[in-house]
Parts: C-alpha cells; sequence; structure tokens
C-alpha cells in the first residue's frame, strides 16, 4: 500500500509542475503576441508617415514640373528650397525690349580701360563670324563668389551670342557666402521673369569637397598641388553632369570684370579645339598709373630650356607657376610673344576663359587630378588634350581682364 501511496504522490506532483510549466508557456506566448501586436502598431504608424510625406513630396514637384518653375537646387541628391527673403535687389530690371538694364556706377568707372581692350582686339580679330546654330555650354565652378555675381551676370548679359543656343551650369562648393542663394534667385528671374533672356538650360550644382585654404595662401607653392588637384575634381564633377549635346563648352572664372560682347564669335572664328585669351590684371605701376599686367600665368608655350629642365626632374614632380615656386620653369607666357604673333600654340592653359569644342571632352579629356606630364587641373587639361591629338591655341594679343585683387 505504501508503495502505490508513493506512486500516486510522484504522479501528483509530475502533473503540478506539467501545468506550472504550461501556465508559464501561455504567459510567455501572450506577452511574446503583446510585443509583436506593439511593434506591428509602431511599423504601421511609421509607414503611413512615410506614404504622406512621399505623396506631398511627389505632388510638390510634380506641380513644379506642370508650371516649368526652377525653386530648387540639385544638391547631393536633395531638393533645398530658396529662402523666403528678399534680397533680388541685386538683379537688373527689365527694359521695355525685354533686355536687363544693369546699373552700377563702380562698373562704370572701367569702361573707358574696356574700350581700349575693345578696340584692341577687334583690331587683332577682323574676322568675327555671323551668329550660327552652334549651341554652347558655359561653366563655371564657383566658391564664396556672391561679390562677384552682379559683374558675372552683367557680362554674361552683354555677349553678342544667340541666347537661346546658351546654356549655362554651376558647381557650388565649400561656400560660406550666399553664392548659392544668389544663383537660385538669379534661376528664376532669367527663366521665369525674362523671356527674352532666357537661357536654354540654367542648372545649379552643389558639391563640397570639404577644403579651405584662406585666399592670402592660395598662390603659395606648398598648397598649390593640393589646391589643384580640388580644383580639378570640381571641374570634372561639373562637367561630366552639365554636358548634354552642346556643341562648344566655355569655362569662365566667376571672377572677371571685363571681357568684350563679341568674344564668342571672335575665338568661335578661329575653330580651334582648345583656344584662350590673354586675362591680364589692372596693378599700378611705380608712377601710380594703371597698367595691364599678365594674370593668368598657366597659359604658356614650352621651350628648349624649360624641356630639358622637365627632362631633369622626378616623375613625382609637380610644376607651378609664379609665386614662390623653388624653381623656373623657362616657359613662354602669352605676354612674351611680339605683336605681330595673332595665334599661337601653347602647352598650358588656365581657366579663366577657356573655350574647348565638346568632343574634346566626349572623348574622356578632363582635367588630371594626378600628375599628367608633371601637371594638374587645367594644365594638365592641355596636356593631355595634346597628347590625344587635338589642338591647343593662345591669343597672345586678344586680352580680357581679371578684377583687380
Amino acid at each position: 500500500m505504501d508503495k502505490v501511496r508513493d506512486k500516486e504522490d510522484s504522479c501528483i506532483v509530475r502533473i503540478r509542475h506539467l501545468m506550472t510549466n504550461r501556465r508559464w508557456m501561455r504567459m510567455k506566448s501572450v506577452t511574446t503576441v503583446m510585443i509583436a501586436l506593439v511593434l506591428g502598431c509602431i511599423l504601421t504608424v511609421m509607414l503611413s508617415m512615410w506614404h504622406l510625406d512621399v505623396t506631398f513630396n511627389h505632388s510638390f514637384l510634380s506641380g513644379q514640373e506642370k508650371s516649368k518653375e526652377t525653386k530648387y537646387v540639385e544638391t547631393l541628391g536633395y531638393n533645398y528650397l530658396p529662402q523666403p527673403k528678399n534680397t533680388t535687389t541685386w538683379l537688373p530690371k527689365l527694359t521695355l525690349n525685354g533686355k536687363p538694364s544693369w546699373n552700377s556706377s563702380e562698373l562704370a568707372s572701367f569702361s573707358t580701360e574696356s574700350r581700349s581692350i575693345l578696340k584692341n582686339n577687334k583690331a587683332i580679330a577682323p574676322h568675327t563670324l555671323v551668329p550660327d546654330n552652334d549651341s554652347l555650354l558655359i561653366l563655371s565652378p564657383l566658391k564664396n563668389n556672391a561679390d562677384h555675381l552682379e559683374r558675372y551676370f552683367e557680362l554674361i548679359d552683354s555677349l553678342e551670342y544667340p541666347r537661346h543656343k546658351i546654356s549655362i551650369a554651376f558647381l557650388v562648393s565649400d561656400s560660406t557666402d550666399e553664392t548659392q542663394q544668389l544663383l537660385i534667385e538669379a534661376k528664376q528671374w532669367y527663366q521665369e521673369h525674362s523671356p527674352e533672356m532666357r537661357f536654354n538650360r540654367f542648372d545649379i550644382f552643389h558639391q563640397d569637397f570639404f577644403y579651405s585654404l584662406p585666399r592670402i595662401q592660395r598662390h603659395l607653392y606648398v598648397k598649390q598641388r593640393d589646391r589643384r588637384i580640388m580644383m580639378a575634381r570640381a571641374r570634372n564633377y561639373l562637367w561630366t553632369r552639365a554636358l548634354g549635346n552642346e556643341q562648344w563648352v566655355l569655362w569662365i572664372d566667376g571672377d572677371l570684370e571685363y571681357y568684350p560682347p563679341s568674344i564668342i564669335h571672335d575665338l568661335m572664328a578661329y575653330d580651334k579645339d582648345v583656344i584662350v585669351p590673354n586675362c591680364v590684371i589692372r596693378k599700378k605701376d611705380k608712377r601710380g598709373k594703371w597698367r595691364n599686367n599678365l594674370y593668368d600665368l598657366n597659359s604658356w608655350q614650352e621651350t628648349s630650356e624649360s624641356r630639358s629642365m622637365i627632362e631633369s626632374l622626378e616623375d613625382d614632380t609637380f610644376l607651378a607657376e609664379g609665386g614662390d615656386a623653388p624653381y623656373i620653369t623657362h616657359r613662354k607666357y602669352l605676354n612674351d610673344f611680339d605683336e605681330d604673333e595673332e595665334l599661337v600654340p601653347l602647352d598650358g592653359v588656365g581657366g579663366t576663359f577657356t573655350l574647348v569644342k565638346a568632343h574634346v571632352h566626349r572623348s574622356g579629356i578632363g582635367f588630371p587630378t594626378w600628375l599628367f606630364q608633371h601637371q594638374v587641373e587645367t594644365e594638365g587639361f592641355a596636356k593631355l588634350a595634346k597628347a590625344n591629338g587635338f589642338g591647343v591655341f593662345g591669343l597672345p594679343n586678344y586680352n580680357i581682364r581679371h578684377v583687380t585683387e
């Protein structure tokens, strides 16, 4: 009998233990289900909010496309709306014939010297072509250029070239001023409020390279290699993003002070793959008089002496002109040519005002970010173009002017 009772007690204990485990399992299952329901609710709410946001953005952007209004700038895949502030006073007013009217007494002070440059250029480039059907893409990489944008667009508006044949694109990089905001306003003004002056295309790109260099140090030799490589990256980003089916590409610096209205026709008339004018800058001489001195030292021609010097260099030696460079390159700059030398072959070019046939870029010729024959950026571009059979030329006596620094 005792054995029977022991077995009954053992069975009862097992049954109680089993029931306890089942309660625990049920409680655990209920808890799991509760957690799953809560997470499901949270996920549903998040998906609903995302759907509303996408629907709003889609309808907003669709409305922009329908009205052809350009109120945002592409920047790293995002759309940034312009700030709701009134800073349009720098833009020109439209005249009765739809042309912009720029009014700047400060700029008018240079008119006498500008007329002198224009007279000189007409004398050495008399075979200006009649406007034709060639399309043109103007490219300008900009950084902290807000103070020069008014003059930039005033010069663009003065160009004697069919406006509907001109597209224009900007790359804003590492700027801390209002360059990007002013460009957005300019885009709205030209493309939406000024039908006569509307560009075929007006693009603004933004790509920061996180590179900062005080302006006073930008010509130091020890800074040149990194600085020029960064500029090459900016130029490559811009032309690869902006170039469409245009026939010509024109690189223009954002801080030029003057170039003639006929310059595009004048340069196109030579029918060269790459061509540059002579960029000068106003400086006072010892007597206090203003003189036009050479500015762009990056446009040059190799000489027998410079080639001999290059042959003695190590492969990783970077060459830069002027400044505090530890060597003399013995190259021939545009101001070293005679007055009767109208068109000369070059081995290096700058980027202040460079006209390029678009097929040069389309063939893969960009701006080297690595050393190519000891050069990078625009000078490396010229070397690379020549190595691929393209012609690179300069006009020693056809002048444009850079702002005084």
